[in-house]
């Protein structure tokens, strides 16, 4: 017993030092982009960056949904567009003073619509802004889940769910402004949101969010609710047959995907200044795919990675290049898809690092290896052993 108590406190020492390097590093990269990157970017390109960190958010939260759980959902452009929609429409309404939004008195619109007046509230619309999306993406995972539909039938459903929700705003010109979106933002809270100390509150809150995004992934995939996510997208029957149900929390997962989706959504649409149906396109939500496939799925990091390092190489060669940029994107996503399947973060963890360091990779299960409750378990077979 004392030898068992020895070994567990030794594996929460070197989780907590684990721990705390990573906090070191997150807290170091959160100074470097509020204090050091305004400083030696543009305007312009520092919100850019303040888009792209948006937008790494629902990278997370797809990661999550397909890295962990390893459910491809091809609609998380609904959730992200709906996020942004809500923190709008408390904006127009602001903007309105009392009155109709501009594009509703230019369609003929004479009386404000009954789910638009709760969004007068500021705290409504930022609660709106996660729950919606969250309910949404619970409400769809608990219909599509409990009926057992996984795999690609799960990605083709929410693709046919982003081409409705697509077609319905797209069509709703007296409610949403149709294809135009809601635009021309003036004031929040009475502040201007157009001048710049107000764009670098958001970016700055944007960092943060991601921080907090990214604790709240770490936190639900390094405990047992993570091996257990793992576990249902390796073998899901054999989940249901030691007594869980996977529906549970594939639909709590979807939720909390969708919640995280709704939060970049908003973030984005405050710094971009307009929100429209084209955030739930179909392609842009496939885009958002292949952010996290490049940057390595299962990883976390690379879901960031990957949303950063696309989104700056098609700003760049959208610059350079205008007319056949797209051809390098895909080439991008061809060459990682082959070269690399796990990603740039999965092949660094599985053989980047021994290959820079000029070593043969050894083609184990590193993560099995280093996973403190196996190493806990055969520090006790091995004093039951020696006993």
């Amino acid at each position: 017993m004392a030898v068992d108590a020895v070994s567990h406190i030794g594996v929460r020492r070197k989780q907590q030092r684990i721990f705390l390097i990573e906090a070191v590093i997150v807290v170091a990269i959160a100074l470097l982009l509020i204090f050091v990157m305004p400083a030696v970017l543009t305007s312009f390109r520092l919100n850019l960056l303040g888009r792209f960190l948006a937008l790494a958010i629902v990278a997370l939260g797809i990661d999550l949904i397909w890295g962990y759980t390893g459910l491809l959902s091809l609609g998380h452009g609904i959730f992200f567009a709906l996020g942004g929609y809500a923190i709008a429409m408390h904006i127009k309404l602001e903007d309105a003073a009392g009155g109709l939004p501009e594009f509703m008195s230019l369609y003929g619109g004479t009386e404000l619509p009954w789910f638009w007046r709760p969004f007068y509230s500021f705290p409504f619309a930022t609660f709106a802004v996660v729950t919606i999306p969250a309910l949404l993406a619970g409400l769809l995972g608990y219909l599509v889940f409990r009926n057992r539909i996984k795999g690609v039938y799960f990605s083709i459903l929410t693709q046919a769910a982003t081409i409705v929700f697509f077609n319905f705003f797209n069509g709703q010109q007296k409610l949403f402004n149709g294809t135009n979106g809601l635009t021309n933002f003036q004031t929040l809270l009475g502040a201007s949101v157009n001048t710049q100390s107000a764009q670098f509150t958001f970016y700055t809150l944007t960092i943060l969010l991601l921080i907090g995004a990214y604790a709240l992934c770490r936190w639900l995939t390094s405990g047992r609710f993570g091996r257990l996510l793992m576990a249902i997208r390796d073998d899901e029957s054999r989940v249901r047959f030691s007594g869980y149900n996977p529906t549970e929390f594939k639909v709590l997962v979807f939720a909390v995907s969708g919640a995280l989706a709704g939060i970049a959504g908003a973030m984005y649409t405050l710094q971009s200044g307009s929100v429209s149906p084209r955030l739930m396109d179909v392609a842009f939500s496939i885009e958002m795919v292949i952010w996290v496939a490049i940057g390595g799925r299962g990883t976390l990091v690379g879901a960031i990675l990957g949303a950063l390092l696309v989104n700056f190489a098609r700003s760049f060669l959208s610059e350079q290049f205008a007319e056949i940029w797209l051809f390098f994107q895909g080439a991008l996503f061809l060459i990682v898809v082959t070269v690399l399947p796990d990603g740039i973060v999965g092949w660094l963890r599985s053989e980047g690092f021994q290959r820079l360091r000029g070593r043969k990779p050894a083609f184990t299960y590193p993560s099995l290896e280093e996973d403190p409750e196996v190493q806990q378990e055969r520090q006790e077979l091995e004093a039951k052993s020696s006993e």
